[in-house]
């Protein structure tokens, strides 16, 4: 026996080792509608409701388990109770009377999770050990790490929000989240290795047991010594790393990269863990991937569900190891897979030529399995091996060998997926067939770039359709215009002048009111009173005029004037009205 091995078995002799768990869903965790105070008494209630006899414990009672005050946990069961955004209702409390009318305690029970649902699993203890912010950002660290999330401060600062005053609803600052991580830190429930992750990242490692149960040195000296086991190859286990899907160095085994809500309780310790759905195990050795110090500590402190995370009370129902191990035909147990290894399809394999480099950096046969599902898939669907051969080749000429840290995953999220529209014939903005750009995914990359521009411009203040800055009146110079010249001021009609009609004079041309003689004779009272003297003129001389004129004797210029002289007159109406013009100068 290992000295870790000896003193976590010297730890379980003190006390039991408080390792209940329950599953909580994402949506307590993530929501801004629940309260720092409700995730915690939804983890206590959860536990306690696990017992035979249910959840029957006092607001007090779970108060004083908790920590908190009586009011803080009915505030936090009222928001449970209450329906959420979604109309999901968390909490369920039954009120009893005695037959004798006497009250008593509630029974409370939570809603059954979905199969598809968001979960993580929160250790009991964790929720007696750590305020309701605490465990909240543990919530968080300990989610993101089964999903293999490199998380960042400021990504736990947004989940952790204010709940009172007037920030309430918003998120916590950087600064804050990162007190509260080193206040997690303190109570060893996580382990923070500082600037050890990629782009200078903190990783976060949260533990799944009690601080009481570990030897001495905390959770830095399981995680140094978890990676020095991990090098030295001295015990079967090592420390977690981010992304790569080893346990952390509790026992656990190796866990996968994504969670199933298959997965059954890691409180019911005599449960059969069965692999993935559908997988046959492939290991290089017929060894199960179990810690013996961890086993033989394990079979010391059997953890049940209790009133307290540490109690002692009986284990859920399950079935006998016989039955549990035993084929679907009552055979004998089924033993560790030592079969054939890991082989690929011809046509797969020359398909994948063009990163064969990659593929053979790849460790994880699961991996390699997934690989070469998601090319088989391709090709049954229709894609020409010819097509699968040539993206594989021209995305990885784009990309820098020493770029590609994890090959599998490059393989699966960027060397193999199609990339365009719902076209299956468009590659990359391309048509295979024809090798013409396609034209949806050129409607698309304009669409999204005027939607980038709209969303600049409003962001801006500047005018939608022309990008200038509006006026006082909200409007732009050019939008006025345009309006301008798409709707064009109406010209107004000539309006006729109010009052008696107007007419020309008939021998000299100019505006006259057609009232009194006018009507009769068609003349000005300049050109009338000449008439009257010049006739009276010709009655003396009727000489004067020459018998027979018709056109005007005067000249235009050079030229004679061809116009029709004036009734007693020798010349046309312009002239005569030169020769008045003359006279009056």
């Amino acid at each position: 026996m290992s000295a870790d091995a000896a003193s976590i078995a010297a730890v379980d002799k003190r006390a039991p080792v408080r390792r209940q768990q329950v599953r909580v869903p994402m949506r307590l965790v993530s929501s801004a509608a629940y309260s720092d105070v409700a995730l915690s008494v939804y983890v206590k209630v959860k536990a306690l409701g696990l017992r035979p006899e249910g959840c029957q414990a006092k607001s007090s009672t779970i108060a004083s388990y908790l920590g908190m005050s009586p009011a803080s946990v009915e505030r936090g069961m009222t928001q449970l109770r209450r329906p959420g955004p979604d109309g999901v209702v968390e909490l369920v409390s039954d009120r009893r009377t005695l037959p004798g009318g006497t009250g008593t305690s509630a029974l409370r029970t939570v809603r059954t999770m979905t199969r598809r649902e968001a979960f993580v699993w929160l250790p009991v203890a964790a929720a007696e050990d750590l305020t309701p912010r605490q465990l909240r950002a543990y919530a968080l660290i300990a989610f993101a790490q089964a999903r293999g999330i490199a998380l960042t401060e400021a990504e736990l600062a947004a989940g952790l929000r204010h709940h009172s005053g007037r920030k309430a609803g918003q998120p916590i600052s950087v600064t804050a989240a990162s007190a509260v991580v080193d206040e997690v830190e303190a109570t060893r429930w996580m382990t923070v290795q500082r600037r050890a992750g990629a782009q200078g990242r903190h990783q976060y490692i949260a533990h799944d047991i009690a601080p009481e149960a570990r030897p001495d040195g905390g959770c830095v000296a399981i995680a140094v010594d978890a990676e020095a086991a991990g090098t030295s190859g001295s015990q079967e286990w090592a420390s977690s790393q981010v992304g790569e899907g080893s346990g952390s160095p509790v026992g656990e085994g190796s866990l996968a990269n994504k969670e199933s809500p298959r997965t059954d309780s890691p409180n019911d310790e005599r449960a059969f863990l069965s692999p993935a759905v559908g997988e046959v195990p492939v290991v290089e050795g017929a060894r199960a991937v179990e810690n013996p110090a961890y086993a033989a500590a394990r079979t010391e402190a059997d953890a049940g569900l209790a009133l307290r995370a540490g109690g002692n009370n009986q284990p859920s129902p399950s079935k006998p190891e016989t039955e549990k191990r035993s084929s679907r035909g009552g055979g004998s147990p089924r033993a560790s897979y030592d079969g054939p290894q890991l082989a690929m399809r011809p046509h797969i394999y020359a398909v994948l030529e063009p990163v064969h480099l990659l593929l053979e950096r790849v460790h994880s046969d699961f991996v390699v399995r997934q690989i070469a599902r998601e090319v088989g898939r391709q090709l049954r669907e229709g894609t020409d091996a010819d097509r699968l051969h040539h993206r594989l080749t021209a995305r990885f000429a784009k990309v820098m060998l020493s770029k590609i840290r994890d090959p599998g995953r490059w393989l699966l999220g960027v060397a193999l997926p199609r990339w365009g529209c719902g076209y299956q014939d468009c590659e990359a903005g391309v048509l295979w067939s024809t090798g013409k750009d396609c034209e949806v995914c050129a409607e698309i990359v304009q669409d999204k770039a005027a939607a980038r521009r709209r969303a600049q411009r409003i962001e801006q203040g500047l005018c939608l359709e022309h990008g200038t800055r509006p006026g006082s009146a909200g409007r732009c110079a050019d939008c006025v215009l345009d309006d301008a010249m798409r709707n064009p001021a109406p010209v107004p009609a000539p309006r006729e002048p109010e009052g008696p009609p107007r007419g020309s004079c008939g021998d000299c041309g100019a505006r006259i009111i057609v009232v009194g003689r006018a009507l009769e004779d068609g003349l000005c009272k300049l050109c009338r009173e000449e008439a009257a003297a010049l006739g009276a003129a010709v009655v003396a001389t009727p000489a004067a005029a020459p018998a027979g004129q018709e056109t005007c004797s005067d000249r235009d210029g050079t030229a004679p004037c061809g116009r029709k002289a004036l009734p007693s007159r020798s010349v046309c109406g312009v002239h005569r009205v030169q020769e008045l013009a003359g006279e009056v100068a």
